[in-house]
């Protein structure tokens, strides 16, 4: 039950967003293009990050930059 305390985890890595273009989702409402983001923890295909609402949220790899 590691996503009940992923936001008083210690940041992993912090990930600039490059872009919100999203096919499905309407990810440009919790994401800001340019802006870092803290992450929380990581698997192959997502980054799971603090997003603009204060919560930890999973997003694609390929909004991010390193």
């Amino acid at each position: 039950m590691i996503h009940q305390n992923w936001k008083d985890r210690p940041t992993i890595k912090e990930i600039k967003c490059v872009h919100t273009n999203a096919s499905k989702y309407m990810v440009e409402n919790v994401l800001s293009v340019n802006k870092t983001y803290e992450v929380k923890n990581e698997t192959e295909e997502f980054y799971f990050v603090v997003d603009n609402t204060g919560k930890v949220g999973g997003y694609y790899k390929e909004y991010f930059e390193e």
